[in-house]
């Protein structure tokens, strides 16, 4: 329970429910003290409001203007001096319908201009576009882009160059991967360096070398290629680059395939 006091007795008790849908509606904790007081006093002047909430006069006006702009509180007016009055609780709920409204409109917006957007995005195209990832989270991140991408492709394969010494780890970042592929029916080329590896659904495989591994794994696939290796400095886990350019992996391409055929 979270107990709200002014200068000679409790004014408010309330579960810490209550006051964590306060601050979910971005109500920092003078705010909320504010209007919890509010709601004990019924109507109060500012003077007393501040004196109750422990919060200088100057801030609680403030605070008090936010309030009645959000339709949570009201005034008058009483021989000359300004009373405050809160509304009914009620108006929480009509304050979330609000901003529910502004979200949706928002998002009517965000759909007009994303074919500009877009346009002006892929007009950056013509420069290679380099994108870091560090650790478990980053490299699930990349393995989500290739199901993404490869998925709204027109020919959906991409090609792997996979190195023993980094593909345990790296599939234990998104342990589904195999199986997400396969469902989208995503095809995929491994070239693999180092032992192991099995064949799976939709994958063909071939090996470079048996024995020894490579210090990076390489994904390419439709305008990007992606390096994932571990980081410098023991512990630091796996780092991934993925560079977003069309020539670029267009050439990868080219060399794997190459080399797929001599194997």
């Amino acid at each position: 329970m979270v107990i709200f006091y002014d200068t000679q007795l409790v004014l408010k008790t309330l579960s810490m429910d209550s006051v964590q849908l306060l601050k979910k509606l971005d109500f920092d904790e003078k705010e909320i003290r504010v209007y919890l007081i509010l709601l004990s006093l019924g109507p109060s002047s500012v003077r007393k409001i501040g004196q109750a909430s422990d919060i200088n006069r100057g801030t609680t006006y403030d605070i008090l203007k936010k309030l009645m702009k959000q339709g949570l509180i009201s005034y008058f007016h009483k021989d000359k001096k300004q009373y405050f009055v809160a509304e009914d609780p009620i108006k929480l709920e009509q304050l979330l319908d609000n901003r529910l409204n502004e979200l949706n409109e928002l998002k009517d917006t965000v759909k007009v201009s994303l074919p500009e957007l877009r346009s002006i995005y892929n007009r950056g195209g013509d420069k290679p576009v380099v994108r870091y990832f560090e650790g478990a989270t980053g490299v699930r991140q990349i393995l989500q882009d290739i199901l993404d991408t490869v998925e709204k492709s027109e020919k959906k394969e991409y090609l792997v160059y996979s190195s023993a010494d980094i593909r345990g780890q790296l599939y234990e970042q998104f342990p589904n991967f195999t199986k997400e592929r396969i469902k989208r029916k995503i095809n995929c080329k491994v070239i693999a360096l180092g032992a192991g590896g099995d064949e799976q659904l939709l994958s063909e495989r071939k090996w470079l070398a048996k024995i020894d591994g490579s210090p990076s794994y390489t994904i390419i696939y439709p305008s990007k290629t992606a390096h994932i290796c571990f980081g410098r400095q023991r512990g630091e886990g796996l780092l991934g680059v993925v560079v977003h350019d069309e020539a670029i992996a267009q050439t990868q391409k080219l060399i794997f395939e190459k080399l797929w055929q001599t194997l």
